[in-house]
Formats: C-alpha cells, structure tokens, sequence
C-alpha cells in the first residue's frame, strides 16, 4: 500500500452544501430558505415555539416539588461501622464523632451532617455523636452496651 492509495470508507465523508453560489447549484438566490420571513433571517431561534399555541412542555403536567432548604446527609450503616472497627480503622473504645467518620474515610463528605442507619449488625460497644438516627439504630446501639448521640436530640 502506497500513500496515493489511501482513502476514506465510502460514506464517510460528504461534501458540503454550497448555499447561495447560483441558479445552476439548486441553492442558489435564497439559498432554500424561502422568501423573507423569520426563518429566512439570521440569527433565529425557534425551539419550542408553536407559533403563538401553548408549547408542548408547557401543556404536559408538572409533577413533584423539590424544596429550596432541604438538607442532605451523608448516610453511614451500623454494619460499615462495626466492620471498620473490626479492621482497626476505628477506635471503639474514644468517642467516634462525625470527624473521626471522615479521617477514617467511612464518609467520604459530610455534608449537613451524617446520618447513622440500622442496616448490619453492631457488636462492640461504642459511643457515637452525629447529627442524626434512625431510631432502630439508636436502639441497636443501645442493646449493644453503647450510647449514640444526636444533634436532634440536644436541640
């Protein structure tokens, strides 16, 4: 194979279209779009106007509401914890707080707070401070021998 012979796929490549260049090219004088109007000008845009009807996005239903104050924790499971205090990522025995949770890297942001869930099991006895709970997990805890607190609850 030799330079000369190389060439695109068929297909892959087309020529393009020549507006305004003469009678003779098909697209010549208006250059398709028709005699004056908006959409012979330039600069035009129409997307989802209906020329005066209601739009489309406008006449189909709204559903839900998303709420301007509303907060997002970051959510960590009993079962993570006792696993990471398992591993001796964790320190069971010092007061496990939302800042020892991120250094460990059990929570990767913590947002407006984190969150302990009751999914897994937790066996060591453990004293937890964040700013909320599950009441299954404050209960999981507290069967466990540990105390869990909240922010919630000191407000």
């Amino acid at each position: 194979m030799k330079l000369h012979e190389l060439h695109d796929n068929p297909g892959a490549t087309k020529t393009k279209k020549r507006v305004g260049r003469g009678p003779g090219s098909g697209k010549g004088k208006m250059a398709g779009r028709g005699i004056k109007g908006q959409k012979s000008r330039s600069g035009v845009a129409l997307n989802g106007y209906e020329g005066g009807q209601m739009p489309l996005y406008m006449r189909l239903p709204k559903r839900g509401f998303n709420s301007r104050n509303k907060k997002s924790f970051a959510v960590v499971n009993l079962g993570m914890i006792q696993k990471f205090i398992d591993a001796k990522k964790l320190d069971a025995k010092g007061d496990i707080t939302e800042d020892t949770l991120l250094e460990c890297g059990l929570v990767r942001r913590k947002l407006d707070g984190v969150r302990i869930l009751a999914k897994g099991d937790i066996t060591s006895k453990v004293t937890l401070t964040v700013t909320g709970a599950s009441k299954t997990a404050v209960d999981a805890v507290e069967k466990a021998g540990g105390k869990l607190n909240t922010a919630a609850a000191a407000e």
